[in-house]
């Protein structure tokens, strides 16, 4: 199992800027792929980014240029800069980590934070 805590959430300005954080630990074996998606309310969950094992990198069209995903291997963290934020962003971002073990591809959660832009 792994376990996914993200921190980093909060209200913030129209304009502001948040930095999400998410640590994974347990049985890390092999991930391959690290992300955020958010689920505002009413809307079903999206992808906000996605960044692979290699390092390449896809953004939700509605976030390119503003937001910038990473992620520290050797701390089994990733990170989400968010950038010029817009109320359209209020959301629950949530961490998602896919892992390669001896059973297959499997995927983890987080518990998500909440992030409210306000206007």
């Amino acid at each position: 199992q792994v376990q996914l805590v993200e921190s980093g959430g909060g209200l913030v300005q129209a304009g502001g800027y948040l930095r999400l954080s998410c640590v994974a630990s347990g049985s890390i074996f092999s991930i391959a792929a690290m992300g955020w998606y958010r689920q505002a309310p009413g809307k079903q969950r999206e992808l906000v980014a996605v960044i692979r094992r290699g390092g390449s990198t896809n953004y939700a069209d509605s976030v390119k240029g503003r937001f910038t995903i990473s992620r520290d291997n050797a701390k089994n963290t990733v990170y989400l800069q968010m950038n010029s934020l817009k109320p359209e962003d209020t959301a629950v971002y949530y961490c998602n980590v896919h892992q390669n073990e001896p059973t297959g591809l499997r995927t983890y959660w987080g518990q998500g934070t909440q992030v409210t832009v306000s206007s």
